[in-house]
């Protein structure tokens, strides 16, 4: 089996890892020769993604296609090509299209009335200022008053772009819903942490939702699809705020960070479901509440005398990143590291039979690493007004 992640970032990383748990033979492409999905791979080709003629060549020699990246122009030249091909590929254009407009899916959001942030002027201070076509947490802000609000505003281009909502707060989770043509499963919800710029910085599995908030949220996640006729992956996250979950966003798109942390929680591989269909036979495997071990999933920075937990960001500028087994204690982990660097960076994949028991793991972890490396400092800071997630 030969798998062709297209793109070497981070959402390549999650790729390579999780076919390289299926025991698939990966093959990646990327212009940068220093992408970090590079050390994940098997083979790997240099070439930019618009190239057709490389790309239909390529097709004729995988059996499944990876899209793992976020320009769209990029991402229909693969589609057009993988269709040409006849080789099956992880992309749906329209859904893409609609997911990757914050603008557009809140509009979903309020014709499907799925509870959501209240937008401005309906809503009072603080609020959350961000672009509309930006990925995850980037360029988020927080603003406090309506001065500081017109301050903002004056200064960006394109306003119509942007989105403004209430600040809501509160513990964040994540649920991925896989299928087509009606036909659909969620998988384990996982529980988000941030770092004080609001990018994800741990990934904790199973989440500490209770069963009728997960089955409101599965069914939240089902009913978006289903109005989006998704073939092929979407990621929807969700706050839980005065009890009450509201849905922040959605991406029709293979994410990063969460699908290992599921599959590492419950054996479920994603990559592998939406390569080879739904286990009739297993069903019971799909639900959103399966039996679970605990998993601590989270990225760290070391340099300086110090460690710090960081968001996903730290990740994707380093160089080739490689899988190391039994890293100081930790399962695994997906790092640049080597023992003549005095700086680098790693993502931590810890387990435990429950969250507990790998909280416990993780904390020997980093005090092995702060041990070795001689280190004082540790930090793990999180956003303003943002509560920190409970490790159990």
């Amino acid at each position: 089996m030969r798998v062709a992640v297209l793109g070497g970032k981070l959402q390549g990383v999650e790729a390579a890892y999780l076919a390289r748990k299926a025991g698939w033979h990966v093959v990646l492409v990327d212009k940068n020769p220093a992408a970090p999905a590079v050390g994940l791979c098997d083979e790997f080709y240099r070439f930019d993604l618009m190239e057709k003629d490389k790309l239909l060549e390529l097709f004729g020699k995988v059996d499944f296609v990876v899209s793992a990246l976020e320009k769209k122009d990029v991402l229909d030249t693969i589609y057009e090509c993988a269709c040409a091909a006849s080789v099956k590929v992880v992309y749906d254009p329209q859904a893409y299209l609609l997911s990757s407009s914050k603008l557009e899916s809140d509009k979903l959001f309020a014709e499907l009335e799925v509870p959501a942030p209240k937008p401005w002027p309906l809503c009072g201070f603080p609020v959350t200022v961000k672009p509309s076509g930006a990925s995850g947490s980037e360029n988020v802000c927080q603003v406090g008053s309506q001065r500081e609000l017109d301050t903002l505003m004056a200064q960006l281009a394109d306003k119509d772009n942007w989105v403004i909502q209430e600040l809501l707060t509160g513990p964040s989770y994540s649920l991925e819903v896989a299928g087509c043509s009606g036909d659909y499963r969620t998988f384990q919800v996982t529980e988000l942490a941030m770092d004080e710029e609001y990018d994800c910085k741990r990934v904790l599995a199973p989440s500490l939702l209770p069963e009728d908030k997960m089955k409101q949220f599965a069914e939240c996640a089902l009913t978006i699809a289903r109005k989006l006729d998704l073939n092929g992956i979407m990621d929807v996250e969700v706050i839980l705020h005065d009890d009450k979950l509201k849905v922040l966003e959605i991406d029709a798109r293979l994410p990063s960070q969460t699908l290992t942390a599921v599959y590492k929680s419950t054996g479920v591989n994603v990559l592998g479901v939406l390569w080879s269909g739904f286990d009739r036979e297993n069903e019971q495997t799909y639900f959103t509440a399966a039996p679970a071990r605990g998993v601590i999933y989270e990225h760290i920075k070391v340099g300086g005398g110090r460690i710090k937990v960081c968001g996903e960001h730290i990740m994707g500028n380093v160089g080739p990143l490689h899988l190391f087994k039994d890293f100081f204690g930790a399962d695994e982990a997906i790092s640049n590291y080597s023992e003549n660097n005095t700086e680098w960076v790693a993502t931590l994949i810890i387990t435990g039979e429950n969250r507990r028991e790998a909280w416990q793991r993780r904390e020997k972890v980093i005090r092995a690493i702060m041990d070795h490396c001689g280190i004082q400092e540790y930090r793990d800071m999180t956003p303003p007004l943002l509560p920190e997630s409970q490790a159990f």
